[in-house]
C-alpha cells in the first residue's frame, strides 16, 4: 500500500484539466498514435454513466482483489485511506481484477468530489448510480450492480503502477474520458500532448469550413492534411 501525493508538476492542473476537457478523445488519441504512443486507449467496454460524462484529470492508479474477508479493516480501511490520500485533481483509476463488484459507490464519489477529485474510472462496477448521477461525478466503469465489497473484495494498493487492457497507468499520468471512451497520457508528454490535441482541433475546424465552402474533400485534406 502506497499513499504517495500528487506528484509534482510543472504546469497549472486546474489550467491544464479545463483545456484538455475541451478536446475530444479522437484528436487526443490521433496524437498520441503520431507520437509513436499506440497503445493509450482503454478497453472500449469502459464507458461514461451518461453520454454527458467527461473527465479529465491526474491519474491515481487503484488496484484490487478478489477476497473472501469479512472484516472491516481489511475491508473498508484500506479504502478510506485511500480516499483520504486523494489530492485536487486526482482522476481515480481502478483496476479491480474483479467482476462481481461495486468498486465505487455514492459515498467514494462523494468523498472523492469534496477532495477535488474530477472522476473516477473503473475497469470493473460501480453502483448507487442515482445517486452519483445527482452528485454530478463523472464515472466510467464496465458494469453496475448492487453488490457491496464486504465479502467479495479488497483494495491492495494505490499510486503505484496498474494496467488495464494493453495500457500502463502511473501516478501523474493524465486521463481523459468523454462519449467515445478512456484514454491515458504518459505524464512526461502532457503538455506536448495538449499543444498538439489544440492544434489539431484548429485545423479540423479549418478542414470542416473549407468543405462546407465547397472545397473538394481531397483538395482539403490535401492543404490541411487532416481529416
Amino acid at each position: 500500500m502506497d499513499g504517495n501525493q500528487n506528484p509534482a508538476v510543472d504546469y497549472d492542473v486546474e489550467d491544464v484539466c479545463r483545456r484538455f476537457s475541451l478536446i475530444y478523445t479522437g484528436a487526443i488519441s490521433d496524437v498520441l498514435d503520431e507520437m509513436g504512443h499506440r497503445n493509450q486507449v482503454l478497453p472500449s467496454a469502459i464507458q461514461g454513466l451518461t453520454l454527458e460524462h467527461r473527465v479529465a484529470g491526474l491519474a491515481m492508479p487503484v488496484e484490487g482483489q478478489a477476497t473472501e474477508s469479512l472484516e472491516p479493516e481489511e475491508i473498508y480501511i484500506p479504502i478510506l485511506r485511500m480516499l483520504g490520500d486523494l489530492t485536487h485533481g486526482d482522476v481515480i483509476v481502478s483496476q479491480p481484477h474483479d467482476d462481481i463488484s461495486a468498486h465505487i459507490g455514492e459515498l467514494s464519489c462523494e468523498t472523492a468530489k469534496f477532495r477535488g477529485v474530477r472522476g473516477a474510472v473503473i475497469d470493473g462496477g460501480a453502483r448507487d448510480i442515482d445517486y452519483i448521477l445527482k452528485l454530478g461525478f463523472p464515472v466510467f466503469c464496465r458494469y453496475r450492480t448492487a453488490s457491496d465489497v464486504m465479502g467479495r473484495w479488497k483494495l491492495v494498493s494505490y499510486g503505484q503502477p496498474i494496467k488495464i487492457g494493453n495500457v500502463t497507468i502511473r501516478r501523474g499520468d493524465f486521463v481523459v474520458g468523454d462519449k467515445d471512451g478512456v484514454l491515458v497520457i504518459p505524464r512526461e508528454i502532457t503538455l506536448e500532448v495538449l499543444k498538439k490535441a489544440e492544434e489539431v482541433v484548429h485545423t479540423e475546424n479549418l478542414v470542416r469550413k473549407a468543405i462546407l465552402q465547397g472545397v473538394h474533400p481531397v483538395d482539403a485534406y490535401r492543404k490541411y492534411r487532416r481529416f
